[in-house]
């Protein structure tokens, strides 16, 4: 027997969008997923105990919700506000990414350039590679560079023009095949655009983009952040509860991490990208120019079952589908050294939430913008959010090396005399290293400035040092290994914390 099926109301392909979904959203619905934002702000910071946040909210052209919550700096009473200015992190990604879109629309550069069109020294470390990777390739995390390429330089003091020398001595994966997140690599890109315009990176985001949109507590600089009046301090996690640590200094990259500003700042951004580069009525960048930031440029890796939706990323942009089938672009920002962002918008509704804090990576801000995009589509969350994220987003705090918790050795085999130790080791990619004997201990020094590490002796001829930076958080442990071999005379020092890429071997200098 057949059975006849209701007829479904299916969209008009001559009139309807081209990427119409079948779940409609009434306005109602957005309206009292924006009204329940009071008490979502209020929870996440009671439940998480993070100093301070910021939330903002557009739709349809119109910052609909603006409101900070907690305090700005612990130990002071002044209050988060929707102007307080915070650390973006890697939303500076995606801002950064519409600055190079307003020179694409300017005919001085193309998504499709070479990098050497305008770094012509510019070094993959592959003569065909060097020549052909694009500002697109390095914006969309395409290269082949390796995963964070360069910020194990950034954090001995490196700064810009030097990491970038040194990113030819990377190993490297397979050119617009591989994914890999490199801050360094996306920097060259927008370096390459600097030139192109005449100028240096901070002054083009301000000149092209900051100041068009009325950003006016916007920044690509980490002085003007640390200098506004109504500013958020970054803060680490001590004990139970949280410090001022105001430390990291982004500035070598600052396209990929150095940009600071407010909520409602970023209301005004997220509603130029939402209008198709339009900002109340003016436009500001073409919509050729920005579409490709905007949509998918490579998938960012497997997904880890056959019924989940691929990730993809944009020119600076993550390009997913939501559980309605909605484009969402997005993308979170994350310092280890105190701050943690979220940005994220439905173009499809005309709807994006942005909320900075001012605390390390904890999920904190990743809740707030998924729990109210499930309210504004479903009427409601779908999980809870913070219980979800806060594993996912631990290990970016976690103490790094394989020997943090454990005891030194009972018995431990002696240590051999001092100047056994003591001298220059050389390294091609993280220049020279120096072991010297002082009145408390030999100290391992390291990068342009010479940090000092005290060295503890842990077994034999190895030692151990506490770095602290923003890739080894606080109770980080990193193993220091002395070594002879009879076919290579001198000794060898190979630093655990600096061998992520197996470039942590250094040479003692004759």
């Amino acid at each position: 027997m057949n059975s006849a099926l209701p007829a479904l109301a299916l969209p008009d392909p001559m009139t309807a969008p081209p990427m119409a979904v079948l779940l409609p959203v009434p306005e109602e619905r957005i309206i009292t997923a924006v009204s329940t934002l009071d008490d979502l702000g209020q929870d996440v910071l009671t439940r998480t105990g993070i100093p301070g946040l910021a939330i903002a909210v557009v739709h349809d052209g119109r910052t609909v919700y603006a409101r900070g919550f907690g305090i700005r700096a612990t130990g002071r009473p002044e209050r988060v506000d929707a102007d307080t200015v915070f650390l973006l992190a890697s939303l500076s990604k995606p801002v950064g990414a519409t600055v190079v879109a307003t020179q694409v629309d300017g005919g001085r550069v193309a998504w499709d350039s070479p990098v050497r069109d305008f770094l012509p020294t510019f070094d993959m470390g592959d003569p065909w590679v060097s020549d052909h990777v694009t500002i697109g390739d390095l914006y969309a995390h395409r290269s082949g560079l390796p995963d964070h390429a360069g910020d194990d330089l950034e954090d001995i003091g490196f700064d810009r023009s030097a990491v970038l020398e040194r990113l030819a001595l990377l190993p490297k994966g397979a050119f617009r095949e591989d994914y890999a997140y490199t801050n360094f690599g996306l920097t060259a890109a927008a370096e390459a655009v600097a030139v192109a315009a005449g100028m240096d990176w901070a002054t083009l985001s301000e000149s092209t983009l900051y100041a068009p949109l009325g950003m006016t507590s916007t920044s690509s600089r980490h002085a003007d952040y640390m200098a506004r009046d109504n500013r958020a301090s970054s803060h680490v996690a001590v004990g139970d509860g949280y410090a001022v640590a105001d430390t990291r200094q982004p500035d070598a990259q600052s396209p990929a991490g150095g940009v600071s500003s407010s909520a409602q700042d970023m209301a005004r951004w997220m509603a130029m990208v939402l209008g198709r580069g339009m900002a109340e009525g003016s436009r500001v960048i073409s919509e050729e120019a920005l579409l490709p930031a905007l949509s998918a440029q490579i998938i960012r890796g497997a997904p880890m079952d056959i019924s989940a939706r691929p990730g993809a990323y944009g020119f600076g942009f993550n390009v997913d589908t939501r559980l309605t089938g909605r484009v969402m672009l997005s993308h979170s920002g994350a310092f280890a050294l105190g701050a943690s962002t979220s940005v994220a918008m439905v173009p499809d509704l005309d709807l994006g939430i942005v909320v900075l804090t001012n605390a390390p990576p904890i999920g904190a801000a990743e809740a707030i913008t998924a729990s109210f995009l499930d309210r504004a589509e479903l009427g409601a969350d779908s999980r809870d959010w913070l219980a979800a994220f806060a594993p996912l987003m631990a290990p970016l705090s976690a103490p790094v090396g394989h020997l943090v918790g454990a005891e030194p050795p009972v018995d431990p085999a002696s240590v051999g005399p001092v100047e056994r130790y003591v001298g220059i080791y050389d390294n091609a990619y993280f220049g020279p290293a120096s072991v010297a004997a002082t009145s408390g201990g030999l100290v391992l020094r390291l990068g342009p400035e010479s940090r000092d590490l005290p060295m503890r002796h842990w077994d034999g001829d190895t030692f151990v040092v506490s770095p602290m930076s923003e890739n080894q958080p606080t109770g980080s442990v990193s193993l220091v290994e002395f070594s002879e071999t009879p076919s290579e005379p001198g000794m060898t020092l190979r630093i655990e914390h600096l061998n992520g890429e197996g470039l942590g071997v250094f040479r003692h200098r004759k």
